[in-house]
């Protein structure tokens, strides 16, 4: 993973002046644990306003996300412990929000919705634990533009809110209930091959 993503350069001015301050990464952390629940909570709540304020929170999430390994790397507080906080953190958060989703769109698909929710979360959660804990692949960012754009495989979820405001909440969950857990079977089926053949 880069640190180096457009959304890394959007919170740098932010991080430097709180670097001077007494907030350090793991406040960042939970606040992005916190904004991500309340994204999850806001999405479960269906149709009208609540999806459209969900993904303004979902956003100022994703931001908190970058905002964290930056102050830590540039106050020199980076550690173990907080690195494997912000991964929980980034997990459960995404989590939440597509298990939020699911409940949201309830009165249009029934029970299936969560399920769905459900099932999009669990691949998240493959996904998560194949790329940082197994580590059966590494991601590379991608970049376009010379240097000018780069961007991490997860910030690809800057789209779920802009997909959500536009009205696109069912087919937004049905692709992610998909596509995460054959993602995820694709990573395991390969990585497994790739560990066996090392051996």
């Amino acid at each position: 993973m880069s640190n180096n993503t457009l959304i890394h350069r959007i919170v740098r001015p932010v991080v430097r002046r709180i670097a001077r301050t007494r907030i350090t990464p793991n406040h960042i952390t939970t606040l992005r644990l916190l904004t991500g629940t309340a994204a999850a909570l806001a999405f479960a709540q269906g149709e009208g306003p609540w999806l459209a304020i969900g993904g303004g929170i979902f956003m100022l999430s994703m931001l908190l996300d970058r905002a964290d390994g930056e102050l830590a790397r540039q106050t020199g507080r980076a550690s173990v412990g907080g690195h494997r906080y912000d991964l929980v953190s980034d997990c459960t958060s995404n989590v939440l929000a597509f298990i939020g989703i699911g409940v949201g769109v309830a009165p249009a698909l029934g029970v299936l919705g969560p399920l769905l929710g459900v099932i999009a979360g669990a691949g998240i959660g493959a996904l998560f634990w194949q790329i940082n804990a197994q580590r059966l692949v590494e991601l590379r960012p991608y970049s376009a533009w010379g240097d000018r754009f780069n961007a991490d495989p997860d910030d690809a979820l800057v789209l779920v809110p802009l997909l959500l405001w536009i009205g696109a909440a069912v087919p937004t969950l049905i692709a992610a209930a998909v596509a995460t857990p054959l993602a995820a079977l694709w990573i395991g089926f390969t990585g497994s091959r790739a560990a066996a053949a090392e051996k």
